[in-house]
């Protein structure tokens, strides 16, 4: 061998060597976790299970037959309005900045996100991640809205109202409670939507339904569910999405998200065994009706306090759901006699508050130790009363934005179109009359 051919060698060696001692250093500083990115990947893929397939069947299954296909449609059209919004604007003035009512500019069309960005609220899975979990979040709660108004809303003023209510709702509320907003730096607790998801679309779908008014016929015709089974399997869906949802709120693969979903596992059992105890009791019969709404009762009732309380809580918190969702869905609605077509209010907006109430009684400081907060998070129960009180206070703030901005926007909304069907459309169904189709 020359002394040339030497040389080069000895430097294809050094290169060599650069290259696979410089390898592991690189993976070794790497903020990202490859379990928690996993992780989170599939949280991300079952919570947007949770709106198509899982609530356009819970939906569609509790609706006549000749507004199936409009209902589900309303939960499609969600999926891919609020993903390009969310991409466009949503993402970035939830979940950027430091302000303390709106985020910032600075991620809009995701400008300036690379590969390995990592967000500060997320630090060890990519930040495209961690947008893509929080666009599942506003995904269904959108969808979850058009509920109190299945049966009359029209397909257009559903899209107009769905964009500006994600834009003027949603998204502060989003950055107030989770993106560094005056709510949650208050000390509010809310692990995965008491506040963002549940009392906020509970609370717009109320208002929405007195805006539009009762459906044609309601208290007077039959408006029984056009298949049940298609409500049961949506239930089923929407219960292991409900393991993302909660679970994933943990952020990683770790032992708060296993009993984030423990707990939430519980309170959807509890849920639906109190609710059919309470119908069987009162009525004769325990329904599927009421099973599976008891159950969607105990997981909303859980969500904002899953990731803070201890497995047996979560059973305590799904009875107090089961039993108050229940007469929040018959003896309330019938006092104050509004048409919320599908209980979003009652089961979602009565959780919510209920959840988000009772985080700040049961919340154990050991579940939410971190780094950052190494005291943990407790409530009443080890001796915080001040927790209380925080919470009625983010309670009180998301009821009051959320209904009175709702309202003004349903009301700019119908002057650009009309909101509802009109009776002959109704009459015809909402299948036919807005989208041309129908089930055979």
């Amino acid at each position: 061998m020359t002394p040339t051919s030497c040389r080069a060698a000895a430097r294809l060696l050094t290169l060599t060597l650069a290259v696979v001692t410089a390898s592991p250093a690189f993976a070794q500083g790497s903020k990202i976790d490859g379990a928690d990115t996993a992780w989170m990947i599939m949280a991300t893929a079952i919570v947007l299970m949770m709106t198509i397939p899982g609530l356009a069947l819970f939906y569609a299954g509790m609706v006549r037959k000749k507004n199936v296909l409009a209902t589900m449609a309303q939960s499609l059209a969600a999926t891919a309005l609020v993903s390009v919004l969310w991409i466009a604007f949503g993402y970035s003035l939830a979940f950027t900045g430091d302000g303390a009512w709106i985020g910032s500019t600075e991620r809009l069309f995701l400008r300036a996100m690379e590969m390995d960005s990592i967000s500060t609220l997320a630090k060890s899975i990519p930040e495209a991640l961690f947008m893509l979990y929080q666009m599942t979040f506003a995904i269904i709660t959108v969808a979850l809205v058009v509920g109190s108004v299945a049966d009359r809303m029209r397909f257009a003023a559903f899209m107009i109202f769905s964009a500006l209510w994600l834009a003027f709702v949603y998204v502060p509320v989003a950055h107030w409670v989770w993106g560094g907003g005056f709510l949650g730096s208050a000390g509010l607790l809310d692990f995965a939507g008491g506040t963002v998801v549940h009392i906020n679309a509970g609370v717009a779908g109320l208002m929405a339904a007195l805006v539009l008014g009762p459906r044609r016929g309601y208290g007077s015709e039959n408006l029984a569910p056009f298949d049940l089974s298609m409500a049961v399997v949506g239930t089923g869906l929407l219960w292991i999405g409900w393991f993302g949802f909660n679970g994933g709120s943990a952020l990683g693969a770790n032992s708060r998200a296993v009993m984030a979903i423990a707990a939430t596992h519980m309170a959807a059992c509890a849920g639906a065994l109190t609710w059919m105890a309470i119908e069987w009791w009162s009525r004769g019969k325990p329904s599927v009706l009421g099973m599976i709404s008891g159950a969607v009762a105990g997981l909303g009732t859980i969500t904002p306090a899953s990731g803070f309380v201890l497995p047996w809580h979560g059973i305590v918190i799904g009875i107090v759901a089961g039993a108050i969702c229940f007469y929040a869905c018959t003896a309330l609605k019938s006092i104050c006699k509004y048409d919320d077509s599908l209980d979003v209010f009652g089961v979602h907006g009565v959780g919510g508050i209920t959840g988000t109430l009772l985080c700040g009684v049961f919340a154990t400081a050991a579940l939410s130790v971190t780094p950052e907060a190494p005291a943990g998070s407790a409530g009443l129960l080890e001796g915080n009363a001040q927790q209380v009180l925080t919470q009625i206070y983010g309670i009180v703030v998301t009821i009051g934005w959320s209904g009175i901005v709702t309202a003004i926007l349903l009301k700019v909304t119908g002057a650009l179109m009309p909101l509802r069907a009109s009776q002959e459309e109704e009459r015809e169904g909402l299948d036919i009359a807005l989208h041309g189709e129908a089930l055979q």
